[in-house]
């Protein structure tokens, strides 16, 4: 069982809404760890929910549409208190809600994102998010790290 899920969610065939995926799918092929599992997804789905509740770390990893192109953020997600409708796409809180909900188990998450510029057909990211790849990388990795040396209460 991994004590790390990695989530990078988006579509790749849209610029800078694949860049979760596109992380996601490069961590994937550079992950050694059995402690660390990586699902590069197209969107979250009520599917997840069991792989996020065996989980004790879970990051999810997205662009967004809100705010000035290029901005980094991470953020500690809470499950949503309002109750999930079934749908095919959920939000990183109305999943981990529902895994509370089906397993009984709400894992320490993280949302790391880039506010995209482009999202329009193509599969390159711009530029404003393309220079913040390296410091959304290092806290990943910083993230995955400490959840694994055990240290995450101190974020």
């Amino acid at each position: 069982m991994a004590r790390v899920l990695v989530l990078g969610y988006g579509n790749p065939l849209l610029c800078d809404d694949g860049l979760g995926w596109q992380v996601a799918v490069q961590l994937f092929r550079a992950n050694a760890s059995p402690d660390v599992e990586v699902l590069p997804c197209h969107q979250l789905t009520p599917e997840l929910a069991e792989p996020v509740s065996r989980a004790e770390v879970v990051l999810f990893v997205d662009c967004r549409r809100d705010g000035n192109p290029g901005e980094f953020y991470c953020e500690e997600l809470c499950p949503e208190s309002a109750p999930v409708a079934f749908t095919h796409h959920l939000s990183p809180t109305a999943l981990l809600d529902l895994s509370s909900e089906l397993y009984g188990a709400c894992p320490k998450a993280y949302l790391v994102s880039i506010c995209g510029e482009s999202f329009e057909t193509g599969e390159a990211l711009s530029p404003a998010v393309e220079r913040r790849l390296p410091e959304l990388k290092a806290r990943l990795h910083h993230l995955i790290t400490d959840a694994l040396a055990g240290s995450m209460a101190a974020h």
